[in-house]
């Protein structure tokens, strides 16, 4: 150690004052080092933080892939029971993540393994197959790639729908699945044709028939028709202008027959594809008018009013408030509105033919929904909401609603409900 750390003319104090001196030096030395490396370490933590970060989404996202590709091979396996089980896996991964640069380089693979599933698969083994075909499709968007997978599945789907003896649960899947994957993937009007044209053989079964009997059929197989109906009213909705008058002709006077179905899913499907030919109807030409106006707007009343209590109290609850829309539809020329909140944007649904494709996603992805909403290039060119938002962590922060505004809300909302029910609740009692 240098004998002369002091400064010059201190050194009075002998060898005891300048060992003194010299420790106390080193103590501010020492002193100075170690906070000069902890301000160094300070400035140093956030980039690391954000290294570290960084470093843990890759290990999670490596992990994530991992786990896809093993449940990819799983759906190969001679066990019907692990096929099934990756399958699950494969439809919670594709409707809750964006995963299309991973599948872009691997859907001849799956192509190949839910060709197999649909084919050899039972009931359960097919009915997922179909489900993640679609979502499948849904990731890949309107690309060459996904009319692949559609080209590749299209026939056995159509096999297994029309196929009187296969089981009801793949063949409703397999209905969603031939409309959904057409609508996303087709880009050939003879792959639309031609499903429009499979789709209606189904649905048209519960079509009252020429001797004005209606058909009877089990519940299952009206569900069969009605998810075959919803899917051609999906496809209905990108035909061009000159086919909405052929199907005005041929289906217009039959369906509203199907009001008259003791399923109520299949007299819901039914008036909301009779509302969304009406719009396209109005599109193609104003002064639309059809004959029978008068009497289908009665039987529209009477489900809107319908109260008999041999029917599920939500089944009323539900048809009442969907015969209501369309009536008011038909009548004023005019859809209610509904608007989708997902994240910071919102979605506004004010058509039958925006709310036929939202219900069609939302079926299909479930809880996933806004989501893709969010971040999936084709449902944002669907329904025209531009690209994908990119938000930092403080706009994110700076919109969410904290949990004090949520209750705040909540109550709020929860003490109109309860005004408004004793409000009715008078009234009975005065009625009594």
């Amino acid at each position: 150690m240098p004998k002369a750390r002091g400064r010059p003319g201190r050194n009075k104090g002998g060898r005891n004052g300048a060992k003194k001196e010299t420790q106390a030096s080193d103590d501010d030395v020492s002193s100075e080092v170690l906070s000069h490396y902890s301000s160094t370490s300070e400035t140093a933590s956030v980039p690391e933080e954000a290294v570290n970060d960084t470093i843990n989404e890759q290990m999670a996202q490596e992990e994530a892939e991992d786990k896809l590709k093993e449940c990819i091979d799983n759906t190969m396996h001679k066990s019907a029971k692990t096929r099934q089980n990756a399958l699950e896996s494969l439809k919670l991964a594709f409707s809750s993540k964006i995963l299309s640069e991973f599948l872009l380089d691997r859907r001849v693979t799956l192509t190949d393994c839910l060709e197999r599933c649909l084919k050899k698969g039972k009931s359960e083994e097919q009915a997922l197959a179909a489900v993640v075909a679609i979502l499948l499709c849904i990731q890949l968007g309107s690309s060459k790639e996904a009319e692949d997978v559609f080209q590749a599945l299209k026939s056995i789907l159509i096999n297994i729908l029309t196929d009187k003896s296969a089981s009801l649960a793949a063949r409703h899947n397999c209905a969603t699945a031939l409309g959904t994957c057409c609508y996303v993937a087709a880009n050939e009007e003879e792959d639309l044709a031609s499903c429009l044209t499979c789709l209606e053989s189904v649905f048209s079964a519960s079509y009252i028939k020429g001797d004005g009997s209606v058909p009877s059929h089990n519940s299952q197989t009206q569900i069969l028709h009605c998810n075959a109906l919803q899917s051609w009213s999906l496809l209905v909705t990108i035909c061009p202008p000159s086919k909405i008058q052929k199907f005005l002709e041929n289906h217009m006077p039959k369906l509203p027959g199907l009001l008259c179905s003791d399923n109520v899913s299949l007299r819901i499907a039914a008036g909301e594809t009779i509302a969304l030919l009406f719009e396209l109807a109005r599109r193609t030409d104003q002064d639309y008018f059809y004959e029978d106006t008068g009497q289908l707007c009665e039987k529209l009343k009477a489900l809107a009013t319908d109260g008999n209590k041999h029917r599920a109290k939500n089944d009323r609850r539900k048809q009442r408030s969907i015969f209501r829309d369309v009536l008011h539809s038909i009548e004023d020329e005019e859809c209610p509105e509904e608007t989708v909140k997902f994240g910071i944007e919102c979605l506004y649904i004010d058509s039958w033919v925006r709310r036929r494709a939202y219900d069609v996603f939302k079926d299909v992805l479930g809880s996933g929904v806004r989501h893709h909403l969010q971040h999936n290039e084709l449902l944002r060119d669907i329904f025209e909401l531009g690209s994908p938002l990119v938000l930092d962590a403080a706009a994110i922060k700076a919109n969410k609603i904290s949990r004090f505004e949520k209750h705040h809300y909540n109550s709020a909302v929860f003490k109109a409900r309860t005004k408004a029910r004793n409000k009715v609740r008078d009234k009975r009692a005065d009625v009594l």
